[in-house]
């Protein structure tokens, strides 16, 4: 017979090689970090079967677990705001957490709703999408052909007055001018306004024979009577002009 204490110890050793095969065989189970071919497991070890969805961890992207291991696509994450300060990445796609509330425009800063003039006929503003939009100033039409611009004005203005061209010539509107010996001109003018046309009216003076004076008994009319032989005489058609 055995003693005693030779007996235990044979039965402590088989119980204790029967322990190590069986956590041996165990953790073959256990040999890659995904499991591959069995299950899927997060980095907080929950488990995953093959074809479930699942993230791997809280930044990574949504992953489907399959027999070769997570197969993960990332999606197509939405653009970061240009004005963005303060970016996520605690999550699949970046996050902006803070936005400026402040629209930045050629080097300057502007509130939102405020309003700005970008140049004499530009206007801007300051929108809630902290985007600048800007529009033209509309000019009223002007009455002149030589218009002029202020400084810091929009629009150009007439300082010499409505006016337009007769030949090379400008003349001012409202009045009849006289060209030369033989051509009279006028600026259009419609409803108290100047009509948009760049050039006047003329009329030629031209000479007729039957051309016979007024019958008023004036000291003007008996002289122009007595000289009718000895010059050339002009009938104006000034009705033809407005």
């Amino acid at each position: 017979c055995l003693p005693l204490y030779l007996i235990w110890g044979y039965l402590a050793c088989f119980v204790s090689c029967i322990s190590d095969e069986i956590l041996l065989e165990a953790d073959k189970d256990y040999e890659f970090s995904d499991y591959r071919g069995k299950w899927c497991v997060n980095e907080n070890g929950f488990v995953y079967n093959l074809g479930d969805t699942f993230y791997p961890s809280r930044a990574a992207c949504p992953c489907l677990c399959t027999e070769e291991g997570p197969l993960c696509v990332k999606p197509k994450c939405p653009k970061i705001h240009p004005r963005c300060l303060r970016v996520s990445y605690r999550s699949c796609c970046p996050k902006c957490e803070a936005v400026s509330n402040k629209c930045e425009f050629k080097g300057k800063s502007y509130r939102v709703l405020e309003e700005f003039m970008n140049s004499p006929c530009e206007r801007c503003r300051c929108e809630i999408n902290r985007q600048v939009y800007c529009s033209i100033s509309e000019c009223p039409s002007i009455h002149c052909v030589d218009p002029v611009f202020e400084p810091n004005q929009c629009c150009p203005v007439c300082k010499n007055g409505p006016n337009c061209f007769a030949g090379s010539t400008i003349i001012p509107a409202g009045v009849r001018v006289e060209i030369d010996k033989k051509t009279v001109c006028f600026c259009a003018h419609k409803d108290g306004t100047w009509e948009t046309q760049h050039h006047a009216t003329c009329v030629t003076l031209r000479k007729d024979k039957n051309f016979t004076p007024s019958s008023k008994k004036t000291k003007q009319n008996k002289k122009k009577q007595k000289e009718k032989k000895k010059k050339k005489v002009y009938l104006t058609f000034l009705d033809q002009l407005p």
